[in-house]
């Protein structure tokens, strides 16, 4: 049936749910699960700051970015391994966080994106937006929708 479930994690609590979810589902399919972090990209913001001091701000923030990253999948490889479950970890800093998850489903085989919600109701979504809601709107793929 399923093969390959690409889980989109960030590395908060609700992360923790897709991991744990997305596992147990993996092993009981014998499917192998691919952890993707998509890290917005910094805007620079010129204001009155020379542009050498521009490029080190974005510079340092792309590097805190891929730490968080590599500890998000790390954790998330450890549990993966503590299941016997196979695991690949991918991240990438991208401009639609949104796109990125339907576009690393197709590059990497997936056939399945498995994605938590927070939840927040009518309001919640008209500030802060759904990832979950734009992945679902925009993918081909079946999506396992975690609460």
């Amino acid at each position: 049936m399923y093969q390959r479930l690409l889980v989109p994690v960030d590395g908060s609590e609700l992360s923790d749910r897709a991991m744990d979810g997305s596992l147990a589902l993996a092993k009981q399919l014998g499917a192998a699960v691919i952890g993707f972090v998509a890290e917005p990209l910094m805007a620079p913001v010129s204001g009155s700051r020379p542009p050498a001091m521009l490029e080190d701000e974005v510079m340092g923030h792309d590097a805190m970015t891929e730490a968080h990253a590599r500890e998000v999948l790390s954790r998330f490889e450890a549990r993966a391994r503590e299941a016997g479950v196979a695991f690949e970890g991918h991240h990438d800093q991208v401009p639609n966080v949104d796109r990125a998850i339907i576009a690393a489903a197709e590059s990497h085989g997936c056939d399945i994106i498995v994605m938590v919600t927070h939840g927040r109701g009518a309001f919640g979504e008209f500030l802060f937006g759904s990832h979950t809601k734009a992945v679902l709107a925009g993918s081909q793929l079946p999506l396992l929708v975690l609460h």
